[in-house]
């Protein structure tokens, strides 16, 4: 029997196939190898580039923080002393400023200038009865002890001298009283001071202790602060105190007087502080202000650098090229910083902004 060998063909095509399996398989095994190598050696790259800052220890004020409004220190209501007249003339209104005694408004004067020269007529009358009835009681006085009146004449003479010295006195009296009246036909301020409302109307009739005007004492203006009742007793007259009023530039005060109670609804005491003037400043504006009781050492950071997150406060402290998220209590604030009273400490450094886009173990570059 005889074997048949394979043909050349064969043979070739079978030894292709093999080397072309072995190389897909050297492939196989590399190819991952291969591909890794590049993303192992590049590295994790920073997710941000920050700044830094370090936590710096300071002398801040010590402040009590209270909220209240701005009013008048004294305001005087001006009415009309008599009834009965037509106001006549203005000569003020609101916002104007006045110097004591400076004229406000006339009423008109009506019948009280012909009771003044009445009264005047009749007190010239009774000085010249009293006149008389005076020099006939001299006369009866030189006749005492004689048989020339009888004692009832002299002291009859003697009464009707004391009757006509009374009715002077009264006719004078009544001068004063009219004289006073038609005085206050013209209201006068009784300070100097601002008006703050004018409540009254040309041609109406005025009545007795009717309001007319009312005055700012000498352009006087007070803070009243609403105050804890626990904290007043830090409180003390002259102490500083830095006020930023609604709509209007900043002011610096002083406290003249601390209530001796507490209103038992709110618990809170009124503390009263002296404002200067400003142009800006009107009463019923209100405000936020800090009492100055001294001053402490503080931990502060910009307050760029604090995160509100969760109802807490975090900064981000940088350890190397990581950041760590770390939870700190804050205080008092100043301009663009805030005390940092528990979390860290002084010299640590932080990220200085831009802290709402980190996370805790984020990779960042650190600016120089």
């Amino acid at each position: 029997m005889k074997t048949r060998l394979p043909s050349l063909p064969t043979v070739l095509t079978a030894a292709a196939l093999t080397l072309a399996l072995a190389a897909a398989c050297v492939l196989a095994l590399s190819g991952p190898a291969t591909a890794q190598a590049p993303a192992a050696s590049a590295g994790p790259k920073p997710a941000l580039t920050v700044k830094q800052v370090l936590a710096q220890s300071s002398t801040w004020p010590q402040t009590l923080s209270a909220t209240g409004s701005i009013a008048a220190w004294q305001e005087v209501i001006i009415g009309a002393e008599i009834g009965g007249q037509r106001l006549a003339e203005l000569k003020v209104d609101v916002g104007d400023r006045v110097k004591k005694g400076q004229l406000l408004a006339r009423l008109s004067p009506g019948t009280l200038e012909t009771d003044l020269a009445a009264s005047k007529a009749a007190l010239l009358e009774a000085e010249a009865s009293a006149r008389e009835a005076r020099q006939t009681a001299e006369r009866v006085k030189t006749l005492q002890g004689s048989d020339a009146l009888s004692p009832q004449a002299i002291d009859q003479a003697l009464a009707a001298d004391a009757a006509a010295q009374a009715r002077v006195a009264a006719a004078r009296a009544r001068v004063q009283a009219d004289q006073l009246r038609l005085a206050y036909t013209q209201i006068t301020a009784p300070d100097d001071g601002v008006v703050n409302a004018r409540l009254a109307t040309p041609g109406a009739l005025v009545q007795p202790g009717q309001e007319l005007f009312r005055l700012q004492r000498q352009g006087r203006l007070e803070w009243r602060a609403e105050v804890p009742g626990p904290e007043l007793a830090r409180l003390k007259a002259g102490q500083l105190v830095r006020l930023a009023p609604s709509g209007a530039p900043a002011v610096e005060g002083r406290v003249r007087r601390v209530s001796p109670q507490i209103d038992t609804q709110t618990r809170n005491g009124l503390v009263y502080v002296d404002l200067k003037a400003g142009e800006a400043l009107r009463a019923g504006l209100f405000a936020r202000g800090d009492f100055v009781l001294g001053e402490s050492p503080a931990l502060t950071l910009p307050q760029t650098a604090v995160l509100l997150r969760d109802g807490f406060s975090y900064v981000f402290r940088i350890d190397g090229s990581k950041v760590r998220q770390t939870k700190v209590q804050v205080g008092r604030r100043e301009a663009d910083r805030v005390e940092i009273r528990s979390g860290l400490s002084a010299g640590a450094a932080v990220v200085e902004s831009g802290v709402g886009f980190l996370a805790d173990g984020d990779t960042v570059q650190v600016q120089k």
